[in-house]
């Protein structure tokens, strides 16, 4: 007989294998982690393992997407806020992400590191589609109300949330560049200052999509970005 399990205990057995993750990431990295040292910690056999993720990159696709429950759960009342204008609330959005990621430095590096992996491409090809999904539209609602305070001036408010999206995942990329793949021979004041220039370049290119002001959204501060390569020397690899 097929094994039968309820939806919320599947959700919270599932839950519990990342949790194990998570905390596995921090101490020794992901790409040191195997599914056998998932499986010693739960003191739960392959097979039970196997019904809720079928592999590694499986796991890494759950930690992701536990990422994008964290920004919907940021965004959403940022989107729903009636005293906030357009650009507040794109400003506060880029604020409180990175708030989040610095309190979560361990975690974020370690999920980046096996991210930029050729063989988890497929993994980024899927969580990316699910964050077009669930952000873009979220994205648009507050370009649509930027337009109707003059704040932004685009023809296409529906589809835009998309085209930013992309234009922080380029950024995301090129910032893992250098982070993690390229800028060896740079000084770390060096590969920061590249950091925050690459920054600007994307936030420049996001505000002529949005018809915005130049300098009117978020631009990355040179110490908080030396505080990330600082925590690379620190994390596991």
């Amino acid at each position: 007989m097929a094994r039968t399990i309820k939806p919320q205990e599947y959700a919270e057995k599932r839950s519990e294998i990342l949790n194990v993750v998570q905390r596995m990431v921090y101490s020794k990295g992901f790409a040191q982690m195997t599914i056998q040292d998932v499986l010693d910690e739960l003191k739960i056999s392959k097979g039970a393992f196997y019904h809720y993720f079928d592999s590694k990159q499986a796991l890494l696709e759950g930690l992701t997407e536990r990422m994008i429950d964290v920004a919907e759960q940021i965004i959403i009342p940022i989107v729903n806020d009636p005293t906030l204008s357009a650009l507040l609330k794109f400003q506060q959005f880029f604020d409180s992400m990175s708030s989040w990621k610095l309190n979560q430095k361990g975690l974020v590096i370690g999920i980046l590191r096996a991210w930029f992996a050729d063989d988890n491409a497929l993994v980024r090809q899927r969580v990316n589609a699910l964050i077009d999904q669930r952000i873009a539209p979220l994205f648009s609602q507050i370009v649509r109300q930027g337009i109707a305070e003059g704040s932004f001036a685009t023809a296409y408010p529906d589809q835009v949330g998309s085209v930013i999206l992309s234009l922080l995942v380029g950024l995301q990329n090129a910032i893992g560049a250098l982070l993690f793949e390229g800028g060896t021979h740079l000084t770390p004041h060096q590969k920061s200052a590249k950091i925050v220039a690459c920054y600007a370049v994307y936030l420049d290119a996001l505000e002529r999509t949005l018809g915005a002001q130049h300098g009117t959204l978020f631009r990355i501060d040179e110490k908080v970005v030396e505080v990330w390569i600082d925590a690379l020397q620190t994390y596991p690899t």
